[in-house]
């Protein structure tokens, strides 16, 4: 039977217990699951193949070594908190929703398209701890470091400490889940609640105490709470049930089936939440994203690694290399790895959940032409990356082991940093210029109307500010129908609106960035129209930089010439 096994470190030193942990991620372990013939998840058996070279304990380990992982993990953390960027369109959009009122965030949510459980914590926790960006963003952070203890116990249910040990590492230093900590969305929840439900089906499955049936069913329905492609997570989940519960016998089938019935009662409290889901399934889309295809596979678990960048290139051969070995390889000794085309039974599960969901996301949006962001591929973070940490269990040789597993860490850091020193968005320039010259009465001007949240964040409340296409205040993007507003909208119109309310007497600021989709070549027009009017003076004040900012934006300032 699986089940996590706590040890007491006999030590009283703080190097005794450092030490002891860095000893069962580098050195073999009595591993429980994924020998010849194991049924998977929910059972136990010895490995022949990856036998233990040592007990866990018996190796000495040099403190350098046992310091420089523990300040790995430390570093990790503090990278967690550390991003000093202005929050960008979505972050600021989910701040200024979730200030509302509680009872107000669901109808909010209707014109933004998203759940609604991140957002009615991240509002408790705003009123706890303020709206700052390193208050709104520190909720994510807690999140993902919560997520590390979560995936050791993971990892070493499904393989020993060794593997907990080795997705702890992973996880801390991947740029992915740094970068996603360090975001005021719901991804990182979404991370945590995907690690605890792993345990809790782990646990059910092994033995359907009345705490693990409940917590699987409760998370379940969290997590559908919390962000749409969960429905998938479930939907794979739920099916490779069916399948083990369909060949399993006896306290396994039973306990298949318990687990099933908790996801499935799970899944019945997200009802209430059917008729908003429906509507925004109907009316807000992301007419910005790309459309799903199935390189996107590939694009996400190399987004894990930190994207396109040369680190991250690297990190990414890593994790698809040992993905690969875990599902189909076994070490016969240091130098030798064999692989078996009908996988192995225990990494089956993981391989199942974790790119079988992403296979069934994809798919369904390639058929329905629906959007497709690497974010979304927050639900399988935890499953792949267990099956890359489940990877290591091939490289017999402590030398090797290491030596991967360094390079990882060292690529992981090196993608994650920069998440520290790059700006997002350049809604602080742009702000800090309008600040230092706006007057009672004058106009602040938005096109499109996704740079209204970033910026408005940072000016005083005062100030009188307007959106194209809508005419709404900027606080939140309506997302309903949102393609079809922007091509039936008039730019002739809006310049007019504009004119009318600087009424000769009052300075329009107009803050526009060109190239977003289904706007063609309207914020443009809207500047060269205003610039054309000769009752004003036309200066540009900032200029758009796309190569520092995610969310580039320009500044321009119409003065009136002759104020009345």
């Amino acid at each position: 039977m699986i089940g996590a096994r706590w040890r007491v470190v006999g030590a009283n030193d703080l190097r005794s217990v450092v030490c002891a942990a860095v000893t069962s991620l580098t050195t073999e372990a009595p591993r429980p699951a994924g020998g010849p013939g194991s049924p998977g998840i929910g059972t136990s058996s010895a490995d022949p193949t990856t036998a233990p070279k040592s007990p866990i304990g018996r190796r000495d380990v040099p403190l350098w070594l046992a310091v420089l992982a523990a300040s790995v993990i430390v570093a990790a953390i503090v990278l967690r908190f550390w991003t000093r960027s202005n929050l960008w369109l979505d972050e600021a959009q989910t701040v200024n929703i979730s200030r509302l009122a509680v009872g107000q965030i669901p109808h909010a949510l209707r014109q933004d398209g998203a759940p609604p459980l991140f957002y009615v914590l991240l509002h408790y926790w705003m009123a706890a701890f303020g709206t700052g960006n390193l208050a709104v963003r520190s909720l994510s952070g807690l999140f993902s470091v919560a997520t590390l203890p979560l995936v050791w116990l993971g990892g070493r249910r499904l393989g020993g400490a060794r593997v907990g040990w080795a997705a702890v590492m992973i996880v801390a230093t991947s740029p992915f889940a740094v970068y996603y900590a360090t975001e005021a969305r719901m991804y990182a929840l979404v991370t945590f609640l995907t690690a605890v439900g792993l345990l809790a089906l782990l646990s059910v499955l092994a033995k359907p105490r009345p705490v693990a049936v409940i917590g699987l069913g409760v998370v379940t329905g969290l997590l559908l709470y919390s962000h749409y492609w969960s429905f998938y997570l479930v939907a794979v989940t739920g099916l490779w049930l069916c399948w083990r519960a369909w060949h399993a016998k006896g306290d396994a089938r039973r306990a298949t089936v318990v687990a099933i019935g908790s996801i499935v009662v799970g899944s019945l409290t997200f009802l209430p939440w059917v008729p908003a889901f429906l509507f925004q399934a109907r009316h807000t889309g992301t007419p910005w994203a790309t459309p799903a295809n199935f390189s996107a596979m590939v694009h996400a678990v190399a987004k894990f690694a930190g994207g396109g960048t040369t680190q991250g290139r690297a990190l990414a051969l890593a994790f698809f290399t040992l993905a690969l070995i875990g599902v189909f390889g076994a070490a016969i000794d240091d130098r030798r790895i064999e692989l078996d085309l009908k996988t192995r039974p225990a990494a089956r599960p993981l391989a199942i959940i974790g790119f079988g969901t992403l296979f069934v996301a994809i798919a369904a949006g390639y058929v329905s032409h629906s959007a497709f962001s690497s974010r979304y591929t927050s639900v399988v973070f935890v499953p792949i990356v267990l099956l890359v940490a489940w990877g290591t269990r091939s490289l017999r040789s402590d030398t090797l082991r290491r030596s991967v597993l360094a390079a990882m860490v060292l690529f992981g850091l090196a993608g994650a940093i920069p998440n520290i020193t790059t700006n997002r968005t350049q809604s602080g320039q742009v702000a800090a210029a309008i600040r230092a010259h706006v007057q009672a009465g004058d106009v602040v001007a938005y096109c499109p109307d996704q740079l209204g949240p970033s910026t408005s964040r940072l000016l005083p409340q005062s100030v009188d500010q307007i959106t194209f296409p809508r005419r709404t205040p900027p606080q939140i993007v309506d997302w309903i129908d949102y393609a079809k507003v922007n091509e039936a909208a008039s730019v002739a119109s809006f310049v007019h609106l504009l004119e009318r309310q600087a009424a000769g007497a009052h300075t329009i600021w107009m803050v526009w960035a060109p190239g977003y989709a289904t706007y063609g070549s309207d914020c443009e027009q809207i500047t060269a129209d205003l610039q054309a009017d000769r009752a004003f003076r036309a200066v540009q004040v900032v200029n758009a930089h796309p190569a520092r900012y995610y969310e580039p934006m320009y500044l321009w300032r119409f003065t009136p010439l002759v104020r009345r």
